[in-house]
């Protein structure tokens, strides 16, 4: 029998590749969120400063370049949760992570429909993301439980629900600055109760009258 040829080593990405696809995608993210989903594949090309072929090569439809900016910003999301616990006090890590959680629920609103259109839904692609995005949150308040900045009974999902149920019911484009403001209540809202102690009540006795 022939001797198979061994398969030669997948090749990691050049990087001008890899840079020409982050700008693509970085393009591409602020073109959906100021003209929709159906904003011109060659104009995104063109502000990216690459050829139209590029594009395509990494991202050979619009379908590929949506989901590509949808998981992106979830990946980017899972990066900040370890980057920011490293750099900052439990619950400042905590708030930083949920400003950059409204920004997610801003692009995953205009990319949604256009998800929902693929070959088998996106309930895979949601399912993957939903992963990463809870871990996250669970991990963040766990760290702030743990350094007594959060209570204990708190379920981070309820944070997250919070914020999300902003994004559904605000009708005006300024919901983001809404769900910016409601990050600080909810960080107030988790803080563990500080029971004051009142001084006792032997202290106000009045002291029996000394005789003279």
């Amino acid at each position: 029998m022939p001797n198979k040829r061994p398969q030669p080593a997948q090749r990691e990405p050049r990087k001008d590749a890899q840079r020409n696809r982050e700008r693509i995608l970085e393009v591409a993210k602020d073109a959906f969120a100021r003209s929709g989903a159906g904003t011109s594949l060659d104009e995104i090309a063109k502000q990216a400063g690459v050829g139209t072929g590029t594009l395509y090569r990494h991202f050979p439809t619009r379908d590929a370049l949506l989901e590509a900016v949808y998981r992106t910003e979830v990946e980017k999301l899972a990066a900040a949760e370890r980057k920011l616990a490293q750099d900052l006090s439990a619950i400042d890590a905590l708030r930083a992570w949920m400003l950059l959680f409204v920004d997610y629920i801003a692009t995953k609103q205009i990319i949604a429909p256009a998800l929902n259109t693929l070959v088998g839904g996106a309930s895979k692609v949601y399912e993957a993301s939903g992963a990463q995005i809870t871990g996250a949150i669970r991990a963040l308040v766990e760290r702030a439980i743990e350094s007594d900045d959060i209570r204990t009974d708190l379920d981070p999902l309820d944070l997250l629900r919070a914020l999300i149920g902003v994004s559904n019911v605000a009708c005006g484009p300024d919901w983001q600055q809404s769900a910016r403001r409601l990050v600080d209540i909810l960080i107030a809202g988790s803080r563990p109760i500080k029971i004051k102690r009142t001084p006792s009540n032997s202290q106000f006795r009045r002291r029996p009258a000394q005789r003279d």
